[in-house]
């Protein structure tokens, strides 16, 4: 998508047009971690991407200026993809993303609170202001 295109003037609100596309992030994420990849490399490590979406996912973000595509006239004819210093840019991102999902989804469970420790207050002695907080 050029810029023309967009629906809104908003920069934020162009990127997050671009980057919310199914599979996209993950998709960045698999580039910036294995470096230039191959299409059918592509599809083997994003599992359960169609071919299309893959397909048109590739083609946005060469369009957008966020990943190169390098073709090998070969037989068979060698296509590899990579990111640009533009999509570089988001790989520091990608990492924070990385490590927060680690954290969220790879951490042990939260212990439930004990019956007796169901509720807490807190209290603010200076306004007497009370609050009841509850574990579900």
């Amino acid at each position: 998508m050029s810029r023309s295109r967009h629906s809104c003037p908003c920069p934020v609100s162009i990127l997050m047009e671009v980057l919310s596309g199914p599979w996209t992030m993950y998709l960045l994420w698999v580039l910036s971690t294995n470096g230039p990849t191959r299409f059918g490399e592509l599809k083997r490590r994003i599992e359960g991407i169609s071919t299309k979406v893959l397909t048109e996912r590739l083609r946005m973000l060469e369009q957008e200026e966020i990943l190169y595509r390098h073709y090998e006239p070969t037989v068979p004819p060698q296509v590899t993809y990579g990111l640009t210093d533009r999509g570089q840019e988001l790989v520091v991102i990608l990492d924070q993303l990385n490590d927060l999902a680690q954290r969220w989804y790879l951490s042990p469970p939260v212990e439930p609170l004990a019956a007796d420790d169901s509720a807490s207050q807190i209290g603010n002695s200076e306004t007497g202001m009370d609050v009841v907080v509850a574990s579900l």
